[in-house]
């Protein structure tokens, strides 16, 4: 709106000020898809909770599993937090806040279980993981590595891709998949700073932020020591099957998924988000000048270096021997973000730089995670979806199986996605003759991979706070990739475990 001043005189003799022009500010116009998506998120949640009472799960064995008034909640709460998320009516975080009220509010679980879940272990293990890659960033040995390796792939962003991924995999064999990437991060954040591009969305951005969280996910599912999941998987079969699955079992069958995932999601960028520059001429020779420029390497790198490399010795470690594990990860990991700040590399202003989105992100996610799995909601669904199944050809059933986890684990944590579904699942397959193992893997596999939310893994919210995308866009490009998961899937249940020695049927009486 523009409005006329009337004219202003500067006193006797001076000439009257002319017109002054005013614009005032017009109100923004009403975001009505934003109103929309708020909208149906609650009346999802109003419609589940005070809906009537829904049937009963039945297992095989004729078990019941009731849906309880605090489940029908978690339920509602857990749709009206899914499309926020998606739709990002509100900052990821706040999402996540309103988590924790609706559930104190209405009743779902108490206001000291609903908020203790916000500062669970794993949410501080992702704390002290982002930390280290702050430590990382500051000390300069993020564009360190950044240089080396831009000189060693060259100037082809093909190959900048390619050797992203493949560091970024790699490095999940070694050490948790969220500390991986919040490493990982700083450095392609220096990287993307040579695209010549600033700050601004990109497809090739998109591209190499998008693909270090798949990656790492498809990473991390080759050892133990990429992610939890694995071992609280091996202890329910074990329990179950009563069969042991060691270290180098599970990295012998998990291997070729692992890899083969990394190289055809390599090829799926290439495809949906091929960069808009072929190469970055003299890249080369400006990352090898750039990396001159930064001198010897300082006490600080080295110091870094030798606490972080400390941290995963320690951590891989703990696999192996036993007396180890009393040492709990979250408090190893943030051992050292206290060594950083006694030794003064970070100060207050660091921990003022945290970003809390992410954090609280996280927290929600447990959050609801928990909730989902003490009101018996969790349990519920599993049965529900499994017993499907339960006529179908044994090829179908272990698909289905790894289809739940997958979608499970975008919503929840992975291991709760797998404590929920494996027990069920392992219960029905003998009646239709397939193998423990094979169930095991393949739901390990996928959960390993949440491609759709952000709330599915660590990596994934690590990833959005570089700004090349939105959650919509994560949402939408994870289909097909979700797609390209279940056929590397099945080509791993038809094909290559059975090629190498895996049972997928039971032998016949």
């Amino acid at each position: 709106m523009v409005e006329k001043k009337k004219p202003i005189a500067k006193g006797p003799g001076l000439p009257e000020m002319p017109d002054e022009i005013l614009i005032s500010p017009e109100k923004p116009a009403l975001d009505w898809k934003r109103l929309l998506f708020m909208g149906i998120g609650i009346a999802l949640f109003i419609i589940v909770y005070y809906s009537s009472q829904w049937p009963d799960a039945i297992d095989p064995a004729g078990k019941h599993f009731v849906l309880s008034n605090a489940g029908k909640g978690a339920l509602a709460v857990f749709l009206l937090a899914s499309t926020w998320w998606i739709f990002e009516v509100v900052p990821i975080g706040v999402t996540s806040l309103m988590i924790g009220v609706l559930q104190a509010l209405f009743q779902v679980r108490s206001a000291k279980e609903a908020f203790k879940d916000f500062m669970d272990p794993s949410v501080m293990f992702i704390f002290g993981s982002i930390v280290i890659g702050m430590v990382f960033t500051k000390t300069g040995l993020t564009k360190r590595l950044a240089y080396k390796m831009l000189e060693i792939v060259g100037e082809k962003t093909s190959m900048i891709y390619l050797g992203c991924f493949v560091t970024t995999a790699a490095l999940t064999h070694v050490m948790a998949h969220t500390a991986v990437a919040a490493t990982i991060f700083p450095l392609l954040m220096a990287i993307y700073a040579l695209y010549g591009e600033g700050d601004k969305q990109t497809k090739f951005g998109k591209g190499l932020f998008i693909g270090m969280a798949y990656v790492a996910g498809a990473g991390s599912i080759v050892t133990l020591l990429g992610a939890a999941r694995g071992a609280v998987a091996i202890g329910f079969y074990n329990d179950i099957m009563n069969k042991d699955i060691s270290f180098f079992q599970l990295t012998y069958y998990m291997f070729i998924p692992g890899w083969l995932m990394t190289f055809a999601l390599w090829g799926f960028f290439m495809v949906f988000f091929k960069p808009e520059k072929k190469t970055i001429p003299g890249l080369r020779k400006k990352a090898r000048e750039l990396n001159a420029q930064l001198g010897k390497i300082t006490k600080d790198e080295i110091l870094a270096i030798v606490v972080v490399v400390s941290v995963i010795v320690f951590l891989a470690l703990r696999s192996f021997i036993p007396e180890l594990k009393i040492f709990h990860k979250t408090a190893i990991v943030l051992l050292s973000t206290v060594i950083f700040f006694l030794t003064k590399i970070l100060d207050q202003s660091d921990l003022e730089e945290i970003p809390w989105n992410i954090i609280l992100l996280f927290a929600g996610a447990m959050s609801i995670g928990f909730c989902l799995w003490e009101t018996g909601a969790a349990k519920w669904m599993a049965v529900n979806w499994l017993v499907m199944f339960q006529d179908s050809p044994g090829f179908v059933f272990i698909l289905g199986i790894a289809f739940f986890v997958m979608i499970m684990t975008n919503f929840i944590m992975n291991v709760a996605a797998i404590a929920i579904s494996l027990p069920v699942a392992l219960v029905i397959a003998p009646y239709l003759g397939v193998a423990g193992e094979v169930i095991l893997y393949a739901s390990l596999v996928t959960a390993g991979m949440p491609f759709l939310l952000l709330v599915g893994a660590a990596p994934n919210a690590i990833a959005y706070d570089s700004k090349q995308f939105t959650t919509g866009e994560f949402f939408l490009y994870g289909i097909p990739a979700s797609i390209m998961l279940m056929a590397v899937v099945a080509l791993c249940v038809m094909v290559i475990w059975p090629i190498l020695g895996m049972p997928i049927s039971l032998p016949t009486p």
